[in-house]
């Protein structure tokens, strides 16, 4: 058993309670989490079963996207509602000023950890410190926030935000819910959070715990998804004769390719010619753009059509159905990549496939496809 499984991950659980109890109902114990989710937080979570665990890392690295609940007024010792009231004040804050600040807050940040995070710290994750009262240096990281949105704002003694984040790995979201309380001068605190896209795994496509142990009690597979849904890179189809060669760590020059694919748009080989640093194909030396345009995609918070939209978090979802704006995967018209953030990129990795089966990640290098990890 091999592939991908989009997991709508329950409040309450921690990601490795649904790797635990995946392994169960599939019977078999090869399968990963692709990033950690807070035990209070629901949401996407995409697993890894079989071979699919040796794409976590590329599934890690996409970019994901949260509706946060942002409450103005209160902070907390973990900067979400789970942890121990700091402060309190009523704010005179209005949507006009959160709509103020938060240009602020778009594109490349340094943030730094909070202490009641898994990050480790001379050997020590950073919460087992906070929980001895220690306050621990931290070095500010960098990220990245792709689009920043006010979806709807509660105003009342203590007023209230649905914020639409796009951003990329590694980003607390509940820290910048403080940040935005630190820069109003009030105060505030993340009080709810779901994760609504991880990669290209959407919540409305995705599968509550108990849709698949019913389907796996009926023999039904569909939850699992094929591993080449699991990674935003274009894809490279080999012959026969270039695949063996791949899996013997032999490069292949980009004339021996025969087919390339982006975003459904497919070249054939023929003696045309690919450009490495966009992975793009051309029919001479000279690297070219193609005329593509980029297509948003609104998503509503809604599983497979027919089974019902799982009531986790209904402070955020209900009413806002036809307002939600998930980007998903996007193209780059410069360079013909797909990203799954908005922010443009150039990737020199692409899938490479044989017969239809995804064997491993090749990397571009001068004229040639080398091999960046076999899967067989």
């Amino acid at each position: 058993m091999e592939g991908i499984i989009n997991v709508l991950k329950p409040p309450g659980m921690t990601s490795s309670d649904v790797v635990v109890w995946m392994r169960r109902v599939l019977k078999t114990k090869k399968i990963g989490h692709t990033g950690t989710l807070d035990p209070g937080v629901a949401g996407v979570l995409p697993l890894c079963v079989g071979k699919g665990t040796r794409l976590a890392e590329y599934i890690t690295e996409q970019g994901k996207a949260y509706l946060a609940e942002v409450t103005f007024g209160v902070t907390t010792d973990t900067q979400d509602a789970f942890g121990k009231e700091v402060y309190r004040t009523k704010p005179d804050l209005k949507q006009s000023d959160l709509e103020r600040v938060i240009p602020n807050f778009l594109g490349k940040l340094l943030q730094k950890p909070p202490m009641y995070s898994s990050v480790r710290k001379k050997g020590k994750h950073l919460y087992e410190y906070a929980r001895q009262g220690l306050s621990i240096e931290r070095t500010p990281r960098e990220v990245f926030i792709y689009n920043l949105k006010l979806v709807k704002w509660y105003q009342g003694e203590f007023p209230r935000a649905i914020l639409n984040i796009e951003c990329s790995k590694g980003t607390y979201i509940r820290t910048i819910s403080h940040d935005l309380g630190q820069t109003l001068g009030c105060g505030a605190h993340m009080s709810n959070l779901l994760r609504i896209r991880s990669g290209p795994f959407k919540i409305r496509e995705s599968w509550t715990l108990e849709e698949i142990e019913e389907a796996v009690r009926m023999s039904a597979y569909a939850f699992l998804l094929p591993l080449t849904t699991g990674i935003d890179l274009p894809r490279v189809f080999l012959s026969a004769a270039r695949a063996n060669a791949f899996r013997h760590g032999l490069p292949t020059r980009r004339e021996q390719i025969a087919r390339f694919e982006v975003r459904g748009a497919t070249f054939e080989g023929c003696g045309t010619q690919f450009e490495p640093s966009s992975s793009v194909q051309t029919t001479d030396r000279e690297p070219r753009t193609l005329p593509f345009t980029c297509e948003n995609d609104s998503a509503q918070p809604v599983t497979r059509s027919g089974v019902r939209t799982p009531n986790l978090v209904p402070r955020i979802i209900h009413g806002f159905d036809s307002t939600l704006d998930v980007h998903g995967a996007q193209f780059d018209p410069k360079t013909c990549v797909r990203t799954s953030n908005p922010e443009s990129r150039t990737s020199k990795y692409v899938q490479v496939i044989e017969d239809g089966e995804l064997i491993g990640i090749g990397v571009w290098r001068g004229e040639s496809l080398f091999p960046h990890k076999v899967f067989g």
